[in-house]
């Protein structure tokens, strides 16, 4: 590779970095790459980790010891935030989302490429210090929650199937109560796809009452696994619910289908 200045060289950095969300990169692998000393290296670092920082896209760490390294966490500002937020429950808040039962329409919104990667990055930093193995959801619509939060965690995504399927082996099924029809639904999981004593994340869509969350939380026992953190997109502000340590990003508080008004609002 041609010789690089310092600034050519903290943005390769960068983007070696940013393309490998919270995986730790030797710092041989810069070394070699770059023809570099590992005291300049310790100065780009220095260099890139305050301009992260400074700019609020996120944090750059290094890590000690022999299989030590550097990784970036991508991150949000509390101003941006709150500030995507917003922005999205104007976006929520139009007539023609309403759907029949209280529900509104939010595919579009979940399915952008854009806006889920921000999601992603939101459920990251909530749950990166749970340190998870994996990211747990439901098919179909928390897939690309999911996925995007599974690739900021640098875990692989694993995808409960509501029915098993002859593809994917022998299968763990387990029956649970939805929490707002009280109707006995089934999940199912291979028994290849989490290995025991595994800590998840479950990331979700849309959270009514709790029944998937709880179903979760009693399939990964199966796996003799533990779920240490649930995400949600959008809860429907109820009365009870039959999980109590999660996170939603915004708040459903009700739908008038006669006047066609939706209220929504992010969570603090």
């Amino acid at each position: 590779m041609e010789r690089l200045n310092r600034k050519e060289r903290v943005a390769a950095i960068l983007k070696i970095l940013s393309d490998n969300p919270n995986k730790v990169i030797s710092l041989s692998y810069f070394q070699d790459n770059f023809s570099m000393a590992r005291s300049t290296l310790s100065e780009d670092v220095t260099i890139l980790k305050k301009v992260v920082e400074d700019i609020g896209v996120g944090i750059v760490e290094t890590v000690a010891g022999p299989t030590g390294g550097v990784k970036f966490i991508p991150k949000m500002k509390d101003e941006d935030k709150f500030e995507f937020l917003n922005e999205l429950c104007n976006k929520l808040t139009s007539s023609d989302r309403i759907m029949p039962g209280g529900l509104i329409y939010v595919n579009d919104v979940i399915f952008s490429p854009e806006i889920t990667n921000k999601l992603g990055i939101l459920f990251t930093n909530y749950f990166i210090d749970k340190q998870p193995d994996y990211v747990v959801t439901v098919e179909t619509k928390g897939i690309p929650l999911a996925m995007m939060t599974a690739r900021y965690l640098n875990v692989p995504l694993v995808i409960v199937r509501r029915e098993a399927r002859v593809t994917e082996g022998t299968t763990v099924s387990i029956n649970y109560l939805s929490g707002s029809t009280k109707k006995i639904q089934t999940m199912s999981l291979s028994k290849k796809a989490i290995n025991k004593g595994s800590r998840v994340v479950f990331i979700d869509d849309f959270m009514r009452a709790g029944g998937t969350a709880k179903g979760i939380i009693e399939l990964m026992k199966e796996f003799e696994s533990r779920v240490v953190g649930i995400g949600v997109f959008v809860e429907a502000k109820t009365d009870r619910k039959l999980v109590n340590d999660y996170i939603s990003l915004l708040t459903l508080e009700g739908v008038d289908e006669h006047e066609g008004k939706i209220i929504i609002r992010p969570n603090k």
